[in-house]
């Protein structure tokens, strides 16, 4: 059986098959594809786009969907997570949505059950349907050019699966990256980095904003959001009337990511993500499980 852990258990030419059935379902889709399938939604971590999109693509191909309710669940009873997806897995469904706050644990599930996993974002590990919607979103943009464009991921990204899941899809498949953001924030990496968002603002195609990720920060690294802002936000002063698409993965800090003005800019292609993260995700259980 196989599942999506990672955004590199995709081929390059899988992620260009996933991108070809994610224009087609823009065109139509076929609600009978998956008629046949049952899904599992399991969240431990808030969502509001990743599960909602998850579910109306499953939706849109005709799988019939179940969400468990973890609050309600036998988690909470002291059953461990591995024996109730052993237990889920019994019920015979085709594929489990796992979000959970522990780095690894779609990993882990995927060796105890003979449904496909889906990593729904796992910690500060991966989040690969993200990266390979935001990369779509790009692909589309640049009509499939892609290769040796250039790109800003500006923010937390020590602490962002988003930033993984890009890092690795992206310098993969031919974009040239750099990293943005206050030392504190960067990893340990290869690639380039700089602390100073204005030195790059000239020679970029794409910049991706992130959250600042405060829920995974063992102290407080600015004084507010506000002082982090001054440095790192992207607004439309900043932008001006440069050729650059904006992204970011949501949920989105206004005036602290991304400012008011620039979120209504044409150039902003937030919404497009949510838009397109229904077709890749979409594209993607189509793959796994027809």
């Amino acid at each position: 059986m196989s599942h999506l852990i990672r955004t590199d258990d995709f081929t390059s030419q899988e992620v260009l098959d996933v991108f070809a059935d994610a224009s087609a379902f823009r065109k139509s889709h076929d609600s009978s594809l998956l008629k046949d399938k049952i899904i599992i939604t399991l969240f431990f971590e808030n969502s509001t786009r990743t599960r909602s999109s998850f579910e109306i693509a499953a939706s849109r191909l005709g799988a019939q969907t179940i969400h468990l309710d973890v609050a309600k669940s036998s988690t909470k009873k002291g059953e461990t997570l591995v024996d109730t997806a052993m237990n889920l897995d019994a019920m015979l469904p085709h594929g489990i949505i796992v979000r959970h706050e522990r780095s690894g644990v779609p990993q882990i599930l995927s060796s105890h059950v003979k449904a496909s996993i889906l990593n729904a974002g796992d910690g500060a590990h991966a989040h690969p349907t993200q990266a390979l919607l935001d990369l779509f979103t790009i692909y589309e943009h640049f009509d499939g050019e892609i290769k040796g464009k250039k790109i800003a991921i500006v923010g937390d990204i020590k602490n962002s699966r988003v930033a993984n899941s890009n890092i690795e899809l992206l310098a993969r498949m031919g974009l040239d990256i750099t990293l943005v953001a206050p030392i504190h924030f960067l990893p340990s990496t290869k690639l380039k980095t700089t602390t100073d968002l204005k030195s790059v603002i000239d020679d970029v195609d794409i910049i991706m904003s992130l959250r600042t990720q405060t829920e995974r920060h063992s102290s407080q690294s600015y004084a507010s959001l506000k002082d982090y802002a001054s440095d790192y936000c992207i607004t439309s002063e900043l932008v001006g009337d440069r050729d650059i698409i904006i992204l970011h993965p949501g949920p989105v800090h206004r005036n602290i990511d991304i400012d008011d003005e620039l979120l209504s800019d044409q150039r902003c292609k937030v919404l497009e993500q949510v838009e397109n993260g229904v077709l890749i995700r979409m594209a993607v259980l189509k793959k796994l499980l027809k």
